[in-house]
């Protein structure tokens, strides 16, 4: 099991553990394979979509069993 962080960009979230693609496209985050996720981590993104970045993990999380 990954342990995907918030410092992660989302790229490197989404090699650890594809099973969080769902949970990012729920919120919006539908352009995963754009050049922004190879750099912008999973709390910028969180940032830039108007959520909050732990409720952002904590869905993340329990997405993937941890």
């Amino acid at each position: 099991m990954a342990n995907i962080t918030k410092d992660m960009t989302i790229a490197q979230a989404i090699a650890a553990d594809q099973n969080i693609i769902p949970v990012l496209l729920d919120i919006g985050m539908h352009c995963l394979g754009c050049p922004s996720a190879q750099g912008e981590t999973l709390e910028e993104a969180a940032l830039v979509h108007g959520l909050d970045p732990q409720d952002l993990m904590d869905r993340i999380h329990e997405q993937i069993g941890e």
